[in-house]
């Protein structure tokens, strides 16, 4: 029976707190694509992309309609795009371009797949995959592309890391006509997820189906309004934390709600398998749509300073547990997003100091992923990028966790300015890395071995 309450705050979440179903993205397996000649797996790529989705945006659109709730984003995810070059050998920016011309025909925002599994070692097709990213990234619009550097049962291989550090370097440097935006659609991994619906880092797993439907939800508005009200309504006396934590996971379960009823309907009007709800909180630029915010809610003055992370271990808790509550189907990433450049709250905090470079690396301890749309100085080295992926991989390796690296050098731009990248990537300041040198680190190479947690078979 419905509920009249239920359906008019549903309304106001959507109407006044910005919630939101962040995307809708469909998963492809092109394994039945590989083909010893390059053109002509090409081929078979952009035909099964533009066969297989060929109803998103209008499906997405029907939906949105008709539960009027938007649907921010349509994307696609690809098998990783090293499996194919394997077999085809060639040039691997002709597989970037298939994908790019599959986005602009179908009208999706966005391609994700052109990507690389490294953690233990390169196979055929990845290190020519892993060379072609920064030239890929800048002639499409609409391809992302990730690559996998560690694991916890792998450890990391130190190689791969040393090599990313100067693709993210020569990315930006091939876009800094384009605010640099090459290195905004590139992320670097440890302990990658095979049904992630978010760009830049998806791709689709070969444990997966031949084509399924995901959805990722948002609601950081929705969040940070459900905890003005519980303040709002403490008079004198503030309420605990455990309190803050029920309410954050009963607006979890609401918002996960909305996004199993999203997914499951998309994937049946396209007649595909349901996925998994991502029930990640996904902050946007705008006023009001803010994890940051969030955070001050609970009681810190700016994020960024002391007690930043003890709130964020609470909130990104609290949001998984709401979550499995309201969905069998739950998976991706599933928590909160720090995102600097893609938060308002964040936003402010990076421009005033408080929050930095290693209270984010802290942060990404205990949230869903890691050091996300960081704007850093165009003179940084390939060496000290790669020392930054080492650590944050080392952090989801010993936590069993995926942690992930998005660093954007802002070439030619002075200190004391931003990148803009409009949209929902945002803009932000340069933040200030240490000077002191970690090349001699970086150039050892080999593979930093897999801990002792891992043994648990």
């Amino acid at each position: 029976m419905l509920n009249m309450t239920d359906i008019m705050e549903t309304i106001k979440m959507i109407q006044e707190e910005k919630l939101d179903i962040r995307t809708i993205t469909m998963g492809i397996s092109l394994l039945d694509c590989a083909d010893t000649d390059i053109d002509r797996a090409c081929e078979k790529v952009y035909n099964k992309i533009t066969s297989k989705a060929k109803n998103l945006i209008p499906v997405g659109e029907s939906i949105e309609k008709k539960y009027g709730i938007p649907i921010v984003n349509k994307r696609i995810s690809v098998t990783p795009i090293s499996m194919l070059l394997a077999i085809s050998g060639g040039d691997p920016v002709k597989y970037a371009k298939a994908l790019d011309r599959a986005a602009k025909t179908l009208g999706v925002n966005f391609v994700g797949g052109y990507s690389a599994l490294v953690q233990k070692g390169f196979a055929a097709g990845d290190l020519e995959l892993i060379e072609s990213i920064p030239r890929a990234l800048s002639e499409t619009e609409f391809v992302c592309s990730s690559v996998n550097v560690g694991a916890t049962k792998a450890g990391i291989n130190m190689d791969s890391v040393a090599i990313m550090g100067n693709k993210i370097l020569e990315a930006a440097k091939l876009t800094a006509d384009r605010q640099c935006i090459g290195a905004a659609k590139l992320v670097v991994f440890c302990n990658a997820v095979e049904d992630n619906p978010f760009m830049a880092g998806a791709f689709h797993g070969v444990g997966e189906a031949d084509c399924v439907l995901s959805v990722g939800v948002s609601g950081p508005g929705v969040v940070r309004s459900a905890l003005a009200k519980m303040n709002a309504n403490s008079d004198l006396d503030l309420a605990t934390m455990n309190e803050v934590a029920e309410v954050i996971k009963k607006t979890a379960f609401k918002i996960t709600r909305m996004g199993q009823l999203v997914g499951s309907e998309a994937a049946e009007m396209l007649g595909v398998p349901f996925g998994i709800v991502d029930l990640s909180l996904a902050p946007t630029p705008a006023v009001g749509d803010s994890v940051a915010h969030i955070l001050e809610e609970i009681g810190l003055e700016e994020c960024g300073t002391h007690g930043t992370t003890a709130a964020l271990a609470m909130l990104n808790d609290a949001v998984k547990k709401g979550g499995v509550m309201a969905s069998s189907s739950v998976g991706g990433l599933s928590g909160a997003f720090i995102p600097v450049t893609e938060d308002a709250g964040m936003i402010s905090a990076a421009r005033s100091g408080t929050l930095t470079i290693e209270k984010l690396e802290a942060m990404t301890s205990v949230c869903s992923v890691g050091l996300d749309m960081i704007v850093v100085p165009g003179d940084t080295t390939a060496e000290t990028i790669s020392a930054i992926i080492a650590d944050e991989a080392a952090i989801g390796m010993i936590n069993s966790k995926t942690t992930a690296v998005r660093l954007i050098p802002a070439i030619g731009i002075a200190d004391d300015e931003e990148l803009n990248f409009g949209g929902l990537l945002g803009s932000g300041p340069i933040m200030k890395l240490h000077k002191q040198s970690s090349s001699k680190m970086i150039q050892r190479g080999g593979r930093i071995p897999a801990p002792l947690q891992s043994l648990k078979n």
